[in-house]
Order: C-alpha cells, then structure tokens, then sequence
C-alpha cells in the first residue's frame, strides 16, 4: 500500500471517532523521516485517547503495527509513527498552541472531508 492511501485510510479510523479538522501534509520533498503529517483535533482527552485508540487497534488487527507512540499519559497531543505516516491527535487547545501546520507551514496539505457524516447530516 502506498503511503497516501495509507494515509487516507487513517483519516477515515479519525472519523469514525469523530475527529475533526483532518489535514494529510505531504513533507516527501521537506523531510527525510516521514512521507506525511496527519493532524487532526479532539473535544477532550477521552476523545483523544478514543481516536487513538481507533486507529492503532484497527491496524494492529490488520498487522500493522506502530513504531512508536508518544502522550498516552497526557492525552493533550498523541503521536502515532508508523513510519511513512505520523499521525498527531490534539486537544484543539494543545494544537492551537503546537500548531505544527505554521511550523510546517512549506508542506502540501490537504484539509480531508468526513464524508460519511456529511452525507448522513443531508439524509436527516
């Protein structure tokens, strides 16, 4: 699997916890450690925790496993490394603080649509 899918299959484990503001940054060309920045925010550390959580379990089931991981003690910014993807969960206030999209700011981004509850919300 290339490393952008991988990345979008990502986003959509964010979404089914409801995470939100979903940015896939594309540092191939700015950095030698990973091929993309998934950033995504949480309402709270339960919430973070709950994305997190999602997404290692999802792919651990599919023999993937995770690198590393850091701030399971605090819950403010979790970070996945699998690698080609690092997935960073905030807290919306820790990410306004870090905002790691200014930092990065030279990187492609693409801001990713939770699409399966915009159609629901139009269904109802």
């Amino acid at each position: 699997m290339e490393s952008r899918e991988f990345a979008d299959q990502i986003t959509e484990l964010i979404f089914n916890k409801k995470g939100y503001d979903v940015l896939i940054m594309d540092l191939r060309n700015l950095a030698s450690f990973t091929d993309y920045f998934i950033i995504c925010s949480a309402d709270s550390e339960v919430q973070v925790k709950a994305v997190a959580d999602e997404i290692d379990k999802d792919l651990r089931d599919k023999g993937i496993k995770c690198w590393h991981r850091e701030g399971y003690l605090g819950l403010t910014w979790v970070l996945l490394d699998y690698v080609d993807v690092v997935v960073h969960i905030f807290k919306k206030d820790a990410r306004e603080f870090y905002s790691l999209e200014k930092l990065w700011g030279d990187a492609p981004t693409d801001k990713v649509q939770d699409t399966i509850s915009e159609q629901s919300t139009k269904a109802d």
